[in-house]
């Protein structure tokens, strides 16, 4: 068996959570990918997956094993790219595609420190809340927030936020806080029906699950509009905390139902199915992924 084969198979059955996934990722059969793992196991002596009507996901030691994988796979094409005099690899132009009020709020006050890493490098920012079509459009990394809708691109989480139920101190004095999910009915909600934001939410506290159908007056496209719309107190947004980041560390904003959970929103670098992502995509990945994390 190939090892270098086996891991790079595992990484994409990880990241696409499913063999026929990661055989369209790869343009191989997806009897190839299931033998490729079962040899891996058996050679490793450990289970990496868990199999079920659900789909796949990795044990403690195949997360382990992938996390592991992938940052050998990415040093092994640097070190190619390096050894084919790819310091230009780090420098032309970049283009990236994100959703404007997470860069504007995340990313391009910090983007600076990228730049100054890699003084070659021209960057290239479409800001468009619509997943756009990457090849189309000469994206070489895109970050998307939520659910991924096609399995067969080429993407990996680089963070996650809460979701949460949020509110200004004035529309609550206004109109009062919910204490229960279901409460929510009775409030002015702003929909925002993009990147697993929409009306129908599953709330969980311990072993308890809430599903709620919100409904209000207003929806909106944007984030930008969700933001604006809770500002000026017209409603309650159930959003992820990054969309709100300055405002629940002044206090503008306000947390609410604190005792239920909402699933968790997962931020994607997305790379143009068909090649490899180049050194300079990985690299402004990365460098998001880190700003997240600190």
């Amino acid at each position: 068996m190939d090892r270098w084969q086996a891991m790079e198979t595992l990484v994409h059955v990880v990241e696409a959570g499913s063999f026929s996934g990661a055989a369209r990722r790869l343009n191989v059969g997806q009897p190839y990918v299931s033998k490729m793992v079962a040899q891996l196991e058996a050679d490793l002596g450990v289970q990496l997956l868990l199999r079920s009507n659900r789909g796949l996901t990795p044990t403690e030691s195949g997360l382990a094993y992938y996390q592991g994988a992938r940052r050998a796979l990415e040093a092994a094409a640097d070190a190619d790219s390096s050894a084919r005099g790819a310091s230009a690899g780090m420098g032309g132009r970049l283009v990236v595609s994100a959703p404007v009020t997470f860069a504007r709020l995340h990313v391009m006050p910090l983007v600076q420190r990228f730049l100054d890493q890699h003084p070659q490098l021209k960057l290239d920012v479409v800001l468009d809340d619509r997943n756009i079509d990457l090849l189309e459009e000469g994206v070489d990394v895109a970050l998307r927030l939520g659910a991924l809708s096609d399995s067969a691109m080429t993407a990996r989480r680089i963070g996650r936020s809460p979701r949460a139920v949020l509110a200004t101190p004035a529309y609550l004095a206004r109109h009062g806080a919910p204490h229960h999910p279901a409460e929510l009915i009775a409030h002015q909600v702003i929909i925002y029906p993009r990147a697993g934001s929409g009306a129908a939410c599953m709330f969980q506290c311990g072993e308890m699950q809430e599903p709620v159908t919100l409904d209000g007056r207003v929806r909106v496209s944007a984030a930008e509009g969700v933001r604006a719309a809770v500002l000026a107190d017209m409603g309650i947004a159930v959003a992820s905390e990054w969309m709100f980041a300055p405002e629940l560390a002044s206090g503008q904003v306000q947390r609410l139902l604190l005792d239920w959970r909402l699933p968790a929103m997962d931020l994607w670098a997305v790379f143009p199915s068909g090649r490899k992502a180049s050194a300079k995509a990985r690299a402004f990945a990365a460098f998001v992924e880190q700003l997240l994390a600190d």
